[in-house]
């Protein structure tokens, strides 16, 4: 059984409700703020490791409360926090959410400590991957850095799986090395566009399901007035997907364990269960 190692951020999510989103210009109010762990690479780690993967991030946070707070949440839950490192006079990253009455959501990304992903550390983590290991990595980083770690991981035969959200052109020769590219079906159009020509693709269409080189696969239903919050939905179908694929799971597997991943993200508040920082 291999570990998934995650290259990725870890954001404070400062969250509140509104009855809509705001159109350009006007001024709503919001209910509520809450300071919830976020960010799409820690999001993933954590549910990894929920769905039974030995986990290790690798990231950065600033040196402030949050930062401290988010290494000691991680460990807690069973993550290797080895290579999450604290940058002295940056803060960490931040994400402010806005979700509406049907769940859906608007985030704006501030990035802080987790532009500096980067160093001998660093490298050192991704290059202690092993055959066997799954590197998921997202677009919340530098793309030099996602590429530098896709070729490392690469070469020493570990799995490398992208999640290609924030959409950022990445380098052709970084896409075919993934197995998958994830993708939402505004991100497949962007890649489609840029002439980008993953090995294998896996698009994600939230309650549509998924398809993954063309093979279809059903979501798992669930009822609209247990749609709590979609925050993070995505980064729990990626996280299991990891963990499954770190098993040996063939694809049928993975993604059954991914969907309902999913689909269990969607009843809770928060990118993660029980988030609060």
């Amino acid at each position: 059984m291999g570990r998934v190692v995650v290259l990725g951020s870890l954001n404070v999510d400062l969250v509140t409700r509104v009855e809509r989103h705001p159109r350009p210009g006007e001024t709503l109010l919001g209910e509520g703020l809450e300071r919830l762990a976020g960010g799409k690479g820690a999001n993933q780690a954590v549910a990894a490791a929920a769905a039974g993967a030995q986990v290790a991030m690798v990231g950065c946070v600033g040196d402030d409360d949050a930062g401290a707070a988010y290494r000691r949440r991680l460990a807690r839950l069973g993550i290797d926090v080895s290579a999450v490192h604290t940058v002295a006079g940056t803060p960490t990253g931040h994400a402010l959410v806005a979700v509406d009455d049907a769940g859906e959501n608007t985030i704006i990304v501030v990035p802080g400590a987790n532009h500096l992903t980067e160093g001998q550390s660093v490298h050192d983590a991704i290059d202690a991957l092993r055959p066997g290991d799954v590197l998921l990595m997202q677009l919340e980083l530098p793309v030099p850095e996602v590429a530098r770690a896709a070729r490392s991981a690469a070469h020493i035969g570990a799995r490398v799986v992208i999640n290609a959200a924030p959409y950022a052109a990445l380098p052709a020769d970084v896409v075919a090395l993934a197995d998958p590219v994830v993708v939402n079906e505004h991100e497949a159009l962007a890649l489609a566009e840029a002439g980008l020509v993953p090995a294998s693709t896996l698009v994600t269409f939230g309650a549509h399901g998924i398809s993954w080189d063309g093979e279809q696969f059903d979501a798992v239903p669930v009822p609209p007035d247990a749609v709590v919050d979609t925050t993070g939905a995505g980064d729990a179908f990626c996280g299991a997907l990891a963990a499954a694929l770190a098993t040996g799971a063939d694809r049928d597997e993975a993604a059954r364990r991914a969907l309902q991943a999913g689909a269990d993200a969607v009843r809770h508040a928060g990118a993660q269960s029980d988030a609060r920082l």
